[in-house]
């Protein structure tokens, strides 16, 4: 059985205040529950299925604590709808340091990025294009929050995610001579645009776009141009999809 302890630790992981009080982030799904045990992550707690231990074989000292249990117990403490076996604590790893210059080629910076699943998404994204550090302002939704977990389908452990005021990475950019693209409806079309294999890339929060401070330190704007032939068009693009766009170019630019 699962105690009410337990159970009352569990659900407080869905809130920010919570995973920093207690300095841990709840994991959930097979794929990435294994992916988190072949990592340098600490787990704390390890809640788990016969059906997850017939596919993964664990040993005693992969968790502090493991708990053995059937999927209706599991499914009582899980966040998901529709949980798999397995459902880990991890401790949050300590945040990694501000670099010092930019890391070679395309770095994101993300102002203001309020969905988890967006959020989640572009972690994703950026591990696909090997874009190993991702920016973000203060405000922009916690990594470590489950539905970002969730969406990056276990990116998160493999990139590095600094959270500063766009200033910092703009003075680092600036000192390299770095370029600052910057996502908008009324930029330079990304297709007819050459693209240098150093750049910082800046999206913008969902509904509001960049901020104007952020945008006053931006060099170049860019947009993904509307080819529908439709007399009402889509208005914009959601934020993670322009952002695989806009990577996908930025690296087709560099293999030329």
């Amino acid at each position: 059985m699962i105690g009410k302890s337990t159970t009352k630790l569990i659900n407080s992981l869905a809130l920010k205040k919570y995973r920093t009080k207690e300095n841990c982030f709840l994991i959930e799904g097979d794929k990435m529950v294994k992916e988190a045990l072949d990592s340098d992550l600490k787990i704390k707690l390890l809640i788990v299925t016969d059906q997850f231990l017939n596919r993964f074989p664990i040993a005693q000292n992969d968790a502090v604590r493991i708990i053995e249990t059937d999927a209706s117990e599991l499914k009582k403490v899980s966040l998901l709808q529709h949980p798999q076996n397995s459902l880990a604590v991890c401790e949050i790893p300590e945040k990694p340091d501000f670099p010092d210059s930019l890391p070679e080629g395309l770095s994101v910076y993300l102002d203001g990025v309020q969905d988890p699943g967006n959020m989640g998404t572009i972690v994703r994204i950026c591990d696909w294009y090997g874009i190993q550090h991702i920016f973000c302002s203060p405000d922009s939704v916690d990594l470590y929050n489950p539905k970002v977990i969730q969406a990056s389908m276990g990116s998160f452990s493999r990139i590095k995610l600094h959270e500063c005021d766009f200033c910092e990475l703009a003075n680092l950019a600036q000192k390299s001579e770095t370029p600052v693209f910057g996502a908008f409806m009324n930029g330079d079309n990304i297709y007819q645009k050459q693209l240098p294999k150093q750049a910082v890339l800046v999206m913008g929060n969902e509904g509001n776009g960049i901020r104007p401070a952020v945008e006053k330190r931006i060099t170049n704007k860019l947009s993904i141009p509307n080819f529908s032939e439709n007399e009402i068009k889509a208005e914009s693009l959601n934020v993670s999809v322009a952002t695989a766009i806009l990577c996908s170019e930025f690296k087709r630019a560099y293999s030329k």
